[in-house]
């Protein structure tokens, strides 16, 4: 049998890149969705209620991600702690959330572009951008880490730089400036509001647990990726609260509320459309897109690869390429993600565009696996408590109880808001796991991987 073993190669400094990079697009766009549902003060109470839920996720995620480290990440912790069922949720969740979210920042990209070159269809750059980066990916994971890295760094560097030139245009009196959704905070509209606002709420952090399907590919995961999680979410928290603020603040937020380029949009009113200030923006912006893009790219071919390897999936996804990458893996969600961007303009559920609809799809697949996640940390506890775990969560059990309570509120309310993109992935998740035990039931891989997490 081929081997299927994944080269450890990543330090701290290139999986923390890992952590902040998967995310860090979410500082550039698909946010100010929010703000068209719950208005800005509405949204940055949804924001604040996230960032709680994610910061005590990730302390509590990373006893998992150092007890257990697999690449296929909260499917690997499932399995250990709820069996074929409990793994076939949790990956499948994962996969949707991996897979759906690329075709978003695609398209942001090719918007970004845009800007630059108006004549650049997004459509055109966005599927150029996969084809590019699928490309890199399959080159190698030390070479798509450091890429990774040193985008994540340029993608930072410009996100303070934007909050340092817009600051001085900056006044509160305009971000709130009809900041609630309603007439007023406790009005039904502005709560309401803000449930809705959920899914772009967690956009600003989605895909942060990705680094832990890169833990079969780190040196010493039990030091380093405490060490990563850790200060990517502070890193994150940081970031998404003073770009928010900032950009509401200098100008008609109302005017970013639906578009796939606010920051850009943003630093017009301050320093106006031909600045080298802003052109900057758009360029190193840019950075930020595909350091997601990119990262992402690498998350969704290494649950692809675990859920092949461990027999959920079809073997041939758990090929490795003489680069030792999962090439197929990396292919795989790619087609799925250019056929989203392709269907752009036909998409138009709950009277979303396709941007807003892949983010709130992907979202359903996080929250899905956030429960699972934290579900498999109690499950553990529990039946394993002589499981090596150099890390534990802090706080026990009441960290993690925060956790997994703040994912069920976000699950209601997500499924309360959005009822045809609810039937849609409960449908993906019924289809695949009929997959997955059609794919079992043939026995295409030694049963003994699926232990061996």
């Amino acid at each position: 049998m081929t081997a299927t073993k994944l080269k450890p190669t990543l330090g701290t400094l290139h999986l923390w890149g890992l952590a902040v990079g998967l995310v860090i697009s979410g500082e550039y766009f698909g946010w100010s969705y929010g703000w068209g549902t719950a208005g800005t003060l509405g949204f940055l109470v949804s924001t604040l209620l996230v960032a709680v839920m994610y910061t005590c996720f990730i302390f509590s995620y990373t006893e998992l991600t150092t007890a257990i480290p697999h690449a296929g990440g909260p499917f690997a912790y499932s399995l250990r702690a709820f069996g074929p069922t409990g793994a076939t949720v949790a990956g499948l969740a994962t996969l949707i959330e991996f897979v759906f979210a690329p075709p978003a920042i695609a398209m942001a990209i090719g918007a970004y572009l845009n800007v630059q070159f108006p004549s650049l269809s997004p459509n055109v750059a966005a599927v150029g951008a996969y084809f590019v980066f699928m490309a890199l990916n399959i080159l190698g994971v030390s070479i798509a880490a450091t890429f990774e890295l040193v985008v994540t760094v340029l993608a930072v560097l410009e996100l303070l730089v934007f909050m340092g030139v817009v600051a001085p245009g900056f006044s509160f009196s305009r971000f709130a400036l009809g900041g609630w959704a309603g007439s007023d905070t406790f009005s039904p509209a502005a709560i309401s509001g803000i449930f809705a606002a959920i899914p772009f709420a967690i956009w600003f952090f989605l895909a942060i647990e990705g680094a832990a399907m890169a833990a079969e590919e780190a040196k010493d995961p039990k030091r380093t990726i405490p060490r990563a999680y850790i200060a990517g979410i502070l890193t994150l928290v940081v970031l998404a609260l003073g770009v928010m603020m900032f950009a509401g603040g200098v100008g008609d937020w109302r005017a970013l509320s639906n578009i796939n380029d606010p920051l850009p949009q943003a630093m017009k009113t301050v320093v106006g459309d031909n600045s080298a200030w802003m052109h900057m923006l758009v360029w190193i912006g840019l950075f930020g897109l595909v350091a997601s893009f990119h990262g992402i790219i690498l998350g969704y071919s290494r649950q692809f690869f675990a859920l092949a390897r461990a027999g959920f999936l079809p073997p041939a996804l758990a090929k490795l390429s003489r680069f030792q990458t999962p090439h197929r893996a990396i292919i795989a969600g790619g087609v799925v993600g250019i056929a989203a961007v392709l269907s752009d303009g036909a998409v138009n559920l709950q009277g979303m565009g396709l941007t807003a609809a892949m983010i709130t799809m992907s979202v359903f697949g996080a929250i899905v696996m956030y429960i699972m996640s934290m579900l498999s940390l109690f499950k553990l506890r529990r039946s394993e408590p002589q499981l090596e775990r150099t890390y534990r969560a802090p706080g026990y059990p009441l960290i993690p109880g925060i956790a997994l309570a703040l994912a069920l509120v976000c699950l209601v309310a997500m499924v309360w808001f959005n009822p045809t993109i609810t039937v849609i992935f409960v449908v993906l998740m019924v289809l695949g796991a009929v997959f997955s035990k059609l794919v079992r039931g043939r026995g295409a891989i030694d049963p003994q991987l699926a232990t061996e997490v």
